[in-house]
């Protein structure tokens, strides 16, 4: 028997915005742990803001697994919040609610920036910006991306890796102190649930060099000439890659014309700030698609249309705070209301 050290993550109650939460408890096991293997734990929900003080007792479930290798016996634990009778799921658990397809796949674009000492990695600490955006951009050298973001990301991608999360990749984003990182998954849940552990990874990493990872969509203001930061939605289903179609293409885009507003409102917060139709984004209050088109809402990629309108789309509002649990259930809600000639492929 070994001593493992069991890292249990949740999301708490906080809104727009949940936190991410963890603390560690140590249990043996004569091997790495199994999902089925890992006990539900209690937490103190009124320090969360998911119970009163009177009944406090929340209840963590384990829903994923993943090794930390920065660690000796080192383990990682995504968890649903329950309440207390452990199998209710919580109000602000959203996993539990999730339209779940294996043939669903999704990749989520993850862009953020790295803040030290109140301003983005780059920025003057007195104020002031900046050479203004262009050499950004996938940039190399000092001028451009400094002297510790890029340790930053690569250990950030060699921790994803490490713990079989399908990290697909990084780069430097177009403002400065600005970068991405891609998940994809096959399954909604799955992908969602290695995007927050993909953020968790990456917001203890930083705790060491005093670097904060900023999330809001729009840090710099609405008024500047500094892109905002998205988490662009990749997306498809079994029937778009295997029967697909133009009139199945165009009717999936006309439903989310019409349910475009039930997306914004789970695209993440403050996405006004960052849908002006400005800095490679559409209005907020419309909806278009176009093909390679980085400014519609949906980006149509040449790959599909060639492809006889099957593939994968882009759904460019969602934005870098956003839960990735809501956003893959309401595409999904949104693709079922949109009826099929013929059943997909086997």
């Amino acid at each position: 028997m070994a001593k493992y050290k069991l890292e249990y993550i949740w999301l708490d109650g906080y809104e727009p915005v949940p936190n991410l939460r963890g603390k560690t408890q140590i249990k043996d096991f004569k091997a790495f742990p199994k999902l089925e293997e890992l006990p539900m734990w209690g937490f103190d929900g009124s320090s969360t803001r998911q119970a009163e003080g009177r009944t406090s007792d929340c209840m963590l479930k384990p829903v994923a697994v993943y090794p930390d290798t920065t660690k000796k016996n080192g383990v990682l634990v995504m968890c649903e919040v329950m309440m207390p009778d452990g199998k209710t799921p919580h109000p602000s658990n959203g996993r539990a609610t999730i339209l779940d397809d294996p043939g669903a796949w999704f990749g989520f674009e993850q862009e953020y920036f790295l803040y030290k000492d109140g301003v983005p990695l780059g920025f003057p600490k007195g104020g002031g910006f900046p050479p203004p955006q262009g050499k950004y951009y996938t940039g190399v050298g000092y001028e451009n991306v400094g002297c510790i973001a890029r340790e930053i990301v690569d250990t950030h991608l060699d921790l994803c890796l490490d713990a079989g999360i399908n990290h697909e990749g990084i780069n430097a984003e177009v403002a400065k102190g600005q970068w991405e990182f891609q998940i994809f998954g096959k399954g909604s849940k799955i992908c969602a649930d290695q995007m927050w552990m993909a953020r968790y990874l990456l917001n203890r990493l930083t705790e060491k060099y005093g670097v904060e990872v900023v999330y809001h969509c729009k840090p710099l203001g609405k008024d500047v000439d500094w892109n905002g930061s998205g988490m662009h939605a990749n997306f498809s289903t079994t029937y778009m890659r295997e029967v697909g179609g133009k009139d199945y293409f165009e009717a999936l885009m006309a439903a989310f014309d019409k349910y475009k507003n039930e997306h914004i409102a789970v695209y993440g917060p403050d996405n006004h700030l960052r849908l002006t139709g400005l800095h490679e984004t559409q209005s907020i209050d419309k909806f278009n698609y176009g093909v390679a088109n980085r400014g519609a809402s949906v980006r149509v990629p040449h790959s599909f249309v060639n492809n006889g309108y099957k593939g994968y789309l882009e759904d460019r509002r969602p934005n870098s705070q956003g839960d990735p649990y809501k956003i893959a259930s309401r595409i999904l809600q949104t693709i079922a209301t949109v009826p099929t000639k013929k059943a997909a492929k086997k």
